[in-house]
């Protein structure tokens, strides 16, 4: 089991604090213990109501970061020690916007405008404006639905921006390896990062120079195909030989020579997905989305 300065003891002791001195329903309340480097608090108080977070010191810019993502309603109780005990105080975030945090502490964080929906095509127009051409965000959904990822997952996404931003709120004790060869999109995906709060995607460059080594072992691949998908898929393999992958493309002469490439490098396709998106305009006017295919892939057995 993983270390944490939290212990159930430790939590146990913060709860009965909590529901001694707020009106809170203990069994609604989500716990998140962001004292690890990979942890998304901003998502998680976007959706759920009540989160009781559980924190060590040195994070200066926490109530202003929850702040600049419109979370300046939220409610904070607190208390001015780590240990739980004495006066609970509370404040709006848009009040502790100067406020940082200087020792292990918990606090309760309220959210009555919490949108606790699915999360699985989000809007376009909440990405960072950039280089990036995002995928409409019913196909987005389609992809995160072939994807089926699990809270623990590690995924390697390359040049799929959105679709690492939807995969890091999905795997929240997982990780995420966002691949941009482009600088360009890395500055957006950079902001993108930030703008959402993901603290469990890591951004590179490339595949290789020995940066897979230093990362979580993915266990699924989401591509974009391009003509470097060979060479990705045995970087890939070469790291996790049992990897599972998700490839998206427009691109014909691409969807063409998958086969081959495919049984080239070990794997067998499970899924094949033609995906066609229209819309209706203000005008009636029907507009249609690129439509790309959807291969789903493993290892032969």
């Amino acid at each position: 089991m993983k270390q944490t300065m939290f212990t159930n003891e430790v939590i146990l002791s913060w709860l009965h604090y909590f529901a001694d001195n707020v009106d809170i329903n203990l069994a609604e309340l989500k716990m998140l213990d962001i004292t690890g480097k990979n942890k998304n608090l901003i998502p998680a108080v976007m959706t759920n109501r009540a989160v009781l977070v559980f924190t060590d010191a040195g994070h200066p810019d926490i109530f202003y970061d929850m702040w600049n993502a419109e979370l300046g309603d939220c409610i904070i109780w607190y208390n001015e020690g780590s240990e739980p005990s004495g006066e609970m105080k509370h404040d709006r975030v848009a009040d502790m916007i100067n406020r940082g945090i200087n020792a292990s502490a918990a606090m309760l964080v309220i959210n009555p405008n919490a949108a606790t929906n699915a999360q699985i095509g989000i809007e376009n127009s909440r990405f960072a404006c950039g280089s990036v051409h995002y995928v409409c965000r019913e196909g987005r959904a389609v992809i995160m639905n072939k994807l089926n990822l699990g809270d623990r997952d590690n995924i390697c996404i390359i040049s799929g921006e959105s679709i690492a931003v939807e995969a890091a709120i999905a795997v929240a004790e997982g990780s995420v390896i966002a691949v941009e060869y482009d600088p360009r999109d890395r500055d957006t995906m950079k902001e993108n990062v930030d703008k959402f709060g993901l603290n469990n995607v890591t951004i590179v460059e490339t595949l290789e120079d020995g940066i897979l080594e230093t990362l979580p072992v993915p266990n699924l691949a989401f591509i974009v195909g391009s003509p470097k998908l060979d060479s990705e898929i045995k970087r890939l393999r070469s790291i996790n030989p049992a990897m599972d992958f998700v490839f998206y493309t427009l691109d014909f002469d691409i969807l063409t020579s998958l086969p081959a490439l495919l049984k080239e490098n070990g794997l067998v396709r499970t899924e094949a997905i033609h995906l066609e998106v229209s819309r209706v305009n203000s005008k009636n006017m029907v507009e249609p989305f690129p439509a790309p295919w959807i291969i789903s892939a493993k290892v032969k057995g």
